[in-house]
């Protein structure tokens, strides 16, 4: 198991960052800044990529699940670092953000946000969001960017940069209106009012609502089954949900986008190993043991890329 913070470096009690623990084929994120409801500082913005990395190229890993220390998830960034957030003080190493969620030359704390919950969209294996107490803001961008979120009943939702003047990312604003579609992302952004578990169901927030002592467990189970699935069908899975979702938005002009791509993970299909296991195991009436991992394979051109956190960036630990 490792512990890894930021800033301050392993082991650094009581300051706020970003803890790692890795047990099994579960690598965990815990936002640990309880002192402000696990309120995001613009250094753990920065450091979040940095980890991302870290769990990608780590073959151990087959399942991240990202949640908050104590009580609650994440009360959104840290509004004492709001001058730095939004630009007033730049922040080196991030760059103009794209639409993308990419980054070019230096910008402010409001791109480096932006750059570490894309880097978390992209991430290339499932991601559970484990929620509970308070999911507001930089908290809500980062659920909204994991593949799947489990909530505790009584937990609380919110956008509310209405509430301060904000500009919400337009690469956030597009995750969202694809997760809970134009009309439920307009009341959220449009209100900045806080919903309930009952509500953020509804309209597609969280996919599953739990009591909140079956929290920890629920997501236990869940990563445990996700780890146990042939992560070469989730990847491949995860990559074309992205490009249907980008051709629906681009308006599908162009037949042959992702033609490379698809050949790919034919390919791999048909070479890694997986698909063979499966099928035996299926015949043998016992549990498959996959084995393909992204780290095995010869990526071809045209994967989708992660951004760098920055120069100036090291890894934690």
């Amino acid at each position: 198991m490792a512990d890894d913070r930021t800033p301050g470096g392993a082991g650094a009690a009581g300051r706020p960052g970003l803890r790692l623990e890795v047990a099994g084929g579960t690598a965990t994120i815990r936002i640990d800044n309880p002192a402000k409801r696990n309120a995001m500082t613009v250094p753990m913005w920065r450091q979040l990529p940095v980890l991302l990395d870290r769990l990608a190229a780590d073959p151990r890993v087959r399942v991240l699940v990202l949640t908050g220390a104590g009580g609650t998830f994440c009360a959104g960034a840290d509004i004492g670092t709001l001058d730095e957030l939004l630009g007033i003080g730049p922040l080196e190493g991030t760059g103009p953000v794209r639409a993308d969620g990419t980054a070019g030359g230096t910008e402010d704390g409001q791109a480096a946000m932006v750059v570490a919950e894309n880097n978390l969209a992209t991430f290339p294996k499932p991601t559970i969001a484990e929620i509970r107490g308070h999911c507001v803001g930089g908290g809500c961008q980062l659920a909204v960017a994991c593949d799947l979120r489990i909530a505790a009943e009584g937990t609380r939702f919110g956008v509310p940069p209405a509430r301060l003047g904000v500009v919400y990312p337009l690469p956030t604003t597009r995750r969202l209106v694809e997760l809970v579609g134009p009309a439920a992302a307009k009341y959220l952004l449009y209100s900045a009012e806080l919903v309930d578990t009952a509500h953020a169901a509804r309209i597609g927030l969280v996919d599953e609502v739990v009591p909140a002592d079956q929290l920890a467990d629920r997501v236990r189970t869940l990563a445990a089954t996700l780890a146990d699935r042939s992560l070469l069908t989730q990847s491949a899975a995860k990559e074309y949900v992205a490009l249907a979702s980008a051709a629906r938005y681009d308006g599908g002009t162009d037949p042959g986008a992702g033609a490379d791509r698809v050949a790919y993970w034919e390919r791999e299909m048909r070479t890694a190993g997986d698909l063979t296991e499966g099928v035996a195991a299926f015949h043998e009436r016992r549990p498959p043991v996959f084995s393909w991992s992204p780290h095995d394979a010869d990526r071809a051109p045209g994967a989708p890329g992660r951004t760098s956190g920055g120069p100036g960036q090291t890894p934690a630990g």
